[in-house]
C-alpha cells in the first residue's frame, strides 16, 4: 500500500515538473491566448485614453484576441499605475503611461511603486506638443499679452490641468517659472474636465494636447495663443511656438508608452514591442497621427528603458528649477 502511494506520488511529481516548464514556455510562445487589459491611469477623453483605445483596436486585429481598455484614474496616475505594478506578470495586464509617471518619480516620494524597478518597459507609442489656450473672456491675444496680464495681476490668474504631475501641469509651471509670474494651479480630475472648465470660463487658461483640444479651438470655444514644440505644429501652422512668442527656449510635450509588470517574460515583451512598432510604423497610422499633431515613436525595449531614465532626469531638473519640489 505504501509502495503504491509512493509510486503515485513520484508519477505526480514528475508530471508536475515536466508540465511546469512546458506551460511557462507555452505561455510566452503562444501569447496571447486570452483577452488583454490595457489600464489607463487617467480619466476618459484624454490623450492617453484616446490612443490606448486606438492601440487596443489595432492590437486586437493583430492578435485575434480581445483587448479591453480600462480607466483607473486618481492620485495623478498613481492608482492605476500601482494596480498594474501588482498585477500578474503574464502580459495580460498592461499600462499606458505618459510623462506624468516619469515626473512623479520626483514629485511623489510616497508612491507605492518604483517605475524603473517595478515595470518592464515595452514600447513608446507617440509624442506631441501642446497648445496653450485661454478662455474667450480673457483679454489676451498672445503669449506676450498673457505674461503682461499675469505680471499686472500677480496670483489672480489661474490655469487648469488634469492633475498634479501631468504634462499640462508641468507645462503651466514651466511657463510661469520662465515668465517670472505667479499663477494659481487648478487641478481637475481629468483633462476632459479641465478642457470643459476653460471652455466654460471657470479657469483662465490651460495647456492641452493638440489632438484633444483642436475641436475646441476650431469651433471658437477657446482662444489658441501658441504651441509648445520646438517647431510650429502642422495642425496650427499660423500659431507661433511659446518660444517664438516671447519665452525663448520654452518647450513642453506629452508622450505615451506601454509598460508591463516586472517579471513579464522577455518573449512577451518582445511580441508586444514588435506589434506596437508595426502599428506606429504603418504609413496610414503615421499619416493619421500627424494630422492630429502626433508623431509615432519606435524603440526596442532597451532603448525605451534608457529613454524613461533620461526623461525622469530631465523632468526632475524642470521640477526643481520651477520650485515644484525642494532640493
Amino acid at each position: 500500500m505504501k509502495e503504491k502511494r509512493l509510486i503515485s506520488w513520484v508519477i505526480t511529481a514528475v508530471a508536475a515538473c515536466a508540465a511546469a516548464p512546458a506551460g511557462a514556455a507555452g505561455a510566452a510562445g503562444d501569447y496571447p491566448r486570452r483577452p488583454i487589459t490595457i489600464v489607463v491611469p487617467f480619466g476618459a477623453g484624454g490623450s492617453a485614453d484616446v490612443y490606448a483605445r486606438y492601440l487596443g483596436d489595432r492590437l486586437q486585429k493583430q492578435f485575434g484576441q480581445s483587448v479591453v481598455v480600462e480607466n483607473k484614474p486618481g492620485g495623478g496616475g498613481v492608482i492605476g499605475t500601482a494596480y498594474v505594478a501588482r498585477a500578474q506578470p503574464d502580459g495580460y495586464t498592461l499600462l499606458v503611461m505618459s510623462n506624468t509617471q516619469t515626473v512623479n518619480e520626483t514629485l511623489l516620494k510616497d508612491r507605492p511603486y518604483d517605475l524603473m524597478k517595478d515595470f518592464e518597459p515595452v514600447a513608446p507609442i507617440n509624442e506631441a506638443s501642446l497648445v496653450l489656450v485661454a478662455k474667450k473672456g480673457l483679454d489676451v491675444a498672445s503669449v506676450g499679452d498673457l505674461v503682461a496680464l499675469e505680471k499686472q495681476k500677480p496670483g489672480e490668474l489661474n490655469y487648469a490641468s488634469s492633475g498634479i504631475g501631468t504634462p499640462y501641469h508641468i507645462a503651466g509651471e514651466l511657463f510661469s517659472s520662465m515668465a517670472g509670474t505667479k499663477v494659481q494651479h487648478v487641478p481637475y480630475k481629468s483633462s476632459g474636465q479641465a478642457r470643459t472648465g476653460v471652455a466654460a470660463g471657470e479657469v483662465d487658461y490651460m495647456f492641452d494636447a493638440i489632438a484633444t483640444m483642436q475641436a475646441f479651438v476650431d469651433d471658437g470655444r477657446v482662444k489658441a495663443l501658441a504651441t509648445t514644440g520646438k517647431e510650429r505644429s502642422p495642425v496650427f501652422p499660423d500659431l507661433p511656438t511659446v518660444s517664438e512668442a516671447g519665452l525663448p527656449g520654452y518647450e513642453a510635450n506629452i508622450w505615451l508608452g506601454l509598460l508591463a509588470p516586472k517579471g513579464t517574460a522577455p518573449e512577451i515583451v518582445a511580441t508586444l514591442n514588435r506589434a506596437i512598432g508595426e502599428i506606429a510604423g504603418d504609413p496610414q497610422v503615421e499619416q493619421q497621427w500627424r494630422k492630429d499633431g502626433v508623431s509615432p515613436m519606435v524603440m526596442d525595449p532597451p532603448a525605451f528603458r534608457k529613454y524613461l531614465q533620461q526623461d525622469i532626469e530631465r523632468l526632475r531638473k524642470i521640477a526643481l528649477d520651477a520650485g515644484m519640489v525642494q532640493q
